[in-house]
């Protein structure tokens, strides 16, 4: 089999190769003639698709393929971030993908899946698509965007090296074809991200600039008083009791609340330098002002961040930063030192029920999970100790041997936009199984690896029940007015309460009057530039002063 790929890799490259005249660098109108040439019907082709950046020009490309010569393609692609990554499907070109997170195109995904437009092999994690690569899902061609190449075909990706490296070894090492845009084709590259001889053709896209999304930008101004108020009790009921020094942070308005409540709220409470210190995650806007009071030793990127350039290369003992002077991101490093080394996941779902199983793949909408499952459970391999986790450990074992573990918090208001319910009796991947959509239902962090849930209403701590009916009555107790929540046994609710497993605000000592924006440490993105001294350059779209 594998003198089979062999052989049909050279015999691509012999035909493209004659397009280029034996050179790696690629014409743009050449491209559309270049990938018909190194793309067979039936292949499986990788496109970044990543969780920010976008080979957009590639994915145009793809367009230009005739369907009736080319068809039947099983598209891998980590993120599907834009429309073109689907309009391929609606041509006829691909018939089947595998994927980790949708969050752009996630309603149209939706739609398509209804009506039989696509076939999903798997959602995956990312870590576990980037495994599958390597095992059963080896790219025929992948298709990557970088800053710069040379006409050797090095490549230099900035800070957005985000998921290249992972894809671009599981290609060229089993006999692959990797095809990259790049922003400009110089001389010589600032850095080597990717060496020349994994690389077969590079192209200068004529835009000179690939898409890169600012997906972890939060503006300030957009804080409620109630994400303050439950960014509050995570605060004293979570971090200050336990103490944890490696965490993530998920994409959202709740976390990055808390992210610009440390220089306020966190100095209050006296966590500064015990807790929080080794992060996973982008560079933040909203972690700005918590760099700039001490707060932070280290941040680990899954990717970069639109304007956070030159913030992160004027913070190297933060950031890892290259000899170049630039930010390094890898996307399965970083996910993997959240699965092993961090002592907390802090993040939302759309939809949680009763037992406390989270999905974001519903009726209307397939999010997909990007890292969560990853992040957001308790890794039984784990052996290094901390306290944190040995605490969390104690308080769930309550007899046998004894164990850490990890810390997974959902934060969630009971009722979201249009006032849909976040908590609910099933969850809609349940009917999708049914349904056989999928084989499984597709549940993004399943109730047994989840230690608390946060709500407006309070905090359930859900490693000090001792029974499936405490934890349903614990997160029934937290759930509001949802009819969720509504269903709860007052009585029993009562009890745990008594016992600290659910705890509202005034039973941490928190006055719901103090939950006001007065506790951001800065309230719009303006306040967020002037913390950086002028370093942070935000998007065009943030810039609302």
């Amino acid at each position: 089999m594998t003198k089979n790929r062999k052989a049909l890799k050279q015999q691509k490259l012999s035909a493209a190769k004659q397009l280029t005249s034996g050179l790696k660098t690629v014409s743009a109108d050449m491209i559309g003639e270049l990938l018909g040439k190194v793309i067979a019907s039936g292949n499986k082709v990788c496109i970044e698709g990543d969780n920010q950046k976008q080979a957009d020009f590639l994915s145009q490309a793809l367009l230009e393929l005739a369907p009736d010569e080319i068809n039947n393609l099983h598209m891998l692609i980590s993120t599907i971030g834009l429309p073109e990554q689907l309009d391929i499907f609606d041509m006829g070109l691909a018939s089947k993908i595998d994927l980790a997170y949708a969050g752009p195109q996630g309603f149209r995904m939706a739609r398509m899946l209804r009506e039989k437009q696509i076939e999903v092999g798997n959602i995956h994690t990312y870590n576990e698509l980037y495994a599958r690569y390597f095992m059963d899902l080896r790219p025929d061609v992948c298709l990557l965007c970088g800053v710069e190449a040379d006409s050797d075909g090095n490549i230099y990706m900035n800070g957005s090296a985000e998921d290249s490296s992972a894809i671009v070894e599981a290609t060229a090492f089993q006999q692959g074809i990797v095809v990259v845009q790049v922003n400009r084709i110089v001389d010589k590259v600032r850095r080597v991200d990717i060496p020349a001889d994994w690389v077969d053709f590079v192209v200068e896209s004529p835009r000179h600039k690939f898409h890169l999304e600012p997906l972890f930008t939060r503006d300030p101004a957009q804080i409620t008083e109630s994400m303050v108020l439950m960014g509050m009790m995570t605060m004293k009921g979570i971090y200050a009791k336990y103490l944890p020094r490696t965490l993530n942070h998920g994409v959202g308005f709740n976390t990055a609340a808390i992210e610009l409540m440390l220089p306020t709220y966190g100095e209050e409470l006296g966590l500064k330098g015990k807790a929080l210190t080794n992060w996973v995650l982008n560079p933040h806007p909203t972690m700005i002002p918590a760099i700039e009071e001490g707060w932070v030793e280290s941040i680990i990127p899954p990717g970069s961040e639109l304007g956070m350039e030159k913030y992160v290369e004027a913070n190297p003992d933060i950031f890892p930063i290259g000899a170049d002077g630039s930010l390094r991101s890898s996307r399965l490093f970083a996910q993997l030192a959240g699965h092993y080394s961090a002592d907390i996941f802090v993040g939302a779902s759309l939809q949680i029920d009763a037992l406390g199983n989270s999905s974001t793949v519903t009726s209307e909408r397939m999010t997909g999970y990007g890292g969560a499952p990853n992040f957001g459970c308790d890794a039984g391999g784990r052996r290094h100790t901390s306290d944190a986790w040995l605490q969390a450990g104690q308080e769930y074992t309550g007899g046998g041997l004894p164990r850490g573990r990890k810390l997974v918090v959902q934060i969630v208001e009971t009722f979201q936009q249009g006032m849909k319910e976040t908590f609910v009796e099933n969850l809609d991947a349940l009917q999708l199984a049914a349904d056989a959509t999928f084989p499984l239902p597709p549940i993004m962090i399943y109730g047994e690896d989840v230690s608390h849930i946060v709500t407006e209403e309070g905090i359930a701590n859900l490693l000090l029940c001792r029974t499936l009916e405490e934890r349903e009555q614990a997160i029934r107790g937290v759930a509001g007015y949802t009819k969720v929540g509504m269903k709860r046994d007052k009585k029993v609710v009562a009890d745990l309460r008594s016992r600290g497993i659910i705890q509202r605000p005034e039973d941490l000592g928190i006055s719901k009057l103090r939950a006001t924006r007065d506790m951001l440490s800065a309230r719009n993105i303006k306040d967020l530039v002037r913390w950086s001294d002028g370093l942070y350059n935000p998007p065009s779209r943030f810039r609302n002063w």
